[in-house]
């Protein structure tokens, strides 16, 4: 990696890291998510830092950001855009909604019904939207920065399987450690960390790192590895729905955008290993005849845990 490209990535996750006290893991997940082209959900309870997490990271970068506050009344048009009559000209002026920026935070997106979530399907995964017949690209790089309140929460839509597959990965905040709440605490006695945050890229950047990191090299028996994994999961008695060639592919892209973030021009096994719990987890559905006292989330990621173990990693 180019100095300036490991000194770019550096000074981001510092900045970010001095906003979220001790939630390193989560800020690194975040910036795999940019490099790979993906999109990322943050699901935790209130409180904990998720919409704070999008905002920093859209402060690291001059890129045009957008935030979309999701609830049951929220329309399709709310977020791609609405086309308007004017009389004088007899046509019609599309108007972009907030869909059209770099990052964009759907903050709360299991408030809204399905009918309006459906309006992300085409622009996460095709980086454009259809409105009246018409294909309007997404502007470059494109990130959708989702959070969700769990399920077991009043007044949520649970994501669709569909939904949630087009999310790269899934990641919870966690309460913070006693000392990091303590920091969190003197922090906010003065100006908001979040001003402190300033650009140190722009969006030229992010596409060339992005391109970097799709260049990363991966040996044949790390995609060996990684089918392995997906097809264990098909065959899983325990599981419903198991892993989509899709959620392989996104593995992939996963996996070099980590071994970019650390330097490397190549993919290791741990690439792979320790990613597959926050890529798989939230496309595979548990089978409800073993369902247990954990939530949903803990037993799919406990089965996907013991598939870990069973599958012999490459040497």
């Amino acid at each position: 990696m180019p100095t300036a490209t490991a000194s770019i990535l550096g000074q981001i996750q510092r900045s970010i890291s001095r906003v979220i006290s001790g939630k390193d893991e989560a800020i690194r997940l975040a910036l795999i998510t940019l490099l790979a082209r993906g999109h990322l959900l943050i699901e935790d309870v209130p409180g904990v830092g998720k919409t704070t997490l999008a905002h920093a990271l859209a402060r690291s970068f001059h890129c045009s950001f957008q935030r979309i506050q999701f609830t049951s009344d929220l329309l399709p048009s709310d977020v791609l855009g609405i086309s308007v009559f004017h009389p004088e000209r007899q046509e019609f002026d599309f108007r972009p909604g907030p869909i059209f920026a770099n990052i964009v935070l759907a903050d709360e997106i299991n408030r809204t019904t399905p009918k309006t979530q459906s309006a992300l399907l085409e622009a996460m995964n095709e980086a454009q939207v259809t409105v009246e017949s018409r294909t309007i690209p997404l502007p470059q790089p494109f990130m959708v920065v989702a959070t969700q309140n769990p399920v077991e929460h009043h007044g949520t839509y649970p994501l669709p399987e569909s939904q949630l597959d087009r999310f790269l990965l899934r990641v919870r905040m966690g309460y913070p450690a006693a000392a990091s709440e303590k920091e969190i605490l003197r922090k906010r006695t003065g100006e908001d960390p979040l001003a402190q945050v300033v650009p140190v890229a722009d969006t030229a950047d992010v596409l060339a790192m992005q391109e970097a990191a799709r260049r990363v090299r991966i040996e044949e028996s790390l995609l060996d590895y990684a089918v392995e994994l997906a097809t264990r999961t098909r065959e899983a008695d325990r599981l419903n729905l198991g892993v989509s060639p899709r959620g392989t592919l996104m593995l992939q892209r996963a996996a070099q955008a980590r071994a970019f973030l650390e330097g490397r021009d190549f993919c290791t096994p741990d690439d792979f290993k320790r990613l597959v719990l926050p890529v798989f987890a939230h496309r595979v559905v548990v089978n409800t005849r073993y369902a247990s006292t954990k939530k949903p989330t803990q037993q799919a990621e406990a089965i996907l845990d013991e598939i870990l173990e069973s599958v012999r990693v490459p040497l």
